[in-house]
């Protein structure tokens, strides 16, 4: 099965697949309102407008499996990230993902991308890999990375 064939819940509710995303460079992130990362929605909001007319699209999964930090609905979590980020990236319903009830999509991009030591799990929130035209997952970066800093890695990507 493709990444491309995973269902998943628009932040919406509408279930689809990421079928529509193929062949685009995607940067997926594990999100949380309530985390001393959340600021990052501005950075990722700034690489989205500025690469999404080359293929670029950042694909947002909100988790609330980190201390609580994305306890809310999907309504309210919409709100939040669109008044104050301005965010108009696609988001989609919270997901688990880590656990035993890890969402398929982030079974998938954890298999393929290790995080430090070769660790398998997700660790903290705005975790982000980037995945390429192909479907294939290419990096992982961490919470601590400042989206701004993978621009290059971006840029080369997208040629």
């Amino acid at each position: 099965m493709s990444m491309y064939d995973i269902s998943v819940k628009t932040i919406k509710g509408e279930e689809t697949t990421l079928k529509p995303y193929e062949g685009k460079v995607l940067l997926i992130v594990n999100t949380a309102s309530k985390c001393g990362f959340t600021p990052q929605y501005k950075q990722l909001q700034e690489l989205y407008d500025t690469y999404k007319d080359r293929g670029f699209v950042i694909l947002g999964f909100p988790s609330n499996q980190f201390m609580n930090q994305e306890p809310g609905d999907e309504k309210s979590i919409e709100e939040f990230c669109t008044m104050n980020y301005g965010v108009t990236f696609p988001m989609f319903a919270k997901v688990d993902v880590k656990g035993e009830h890890i969402h398929p999509l982030f079974s998938h991009l954890t298999s393929k991308a290790k995080g430090m030591l070769g660790t398998k799990a997700i660790k903290w929130n705005f975790t982000k890999f980037l995945v390429d035209q192909t479907g294939e997952t290419v990096e992982r970066f961490s919470p601590q990375t400042n989206p701004k800093e993978m621009e290059d890695t971006i840029q080369q990507w997208l040629g």
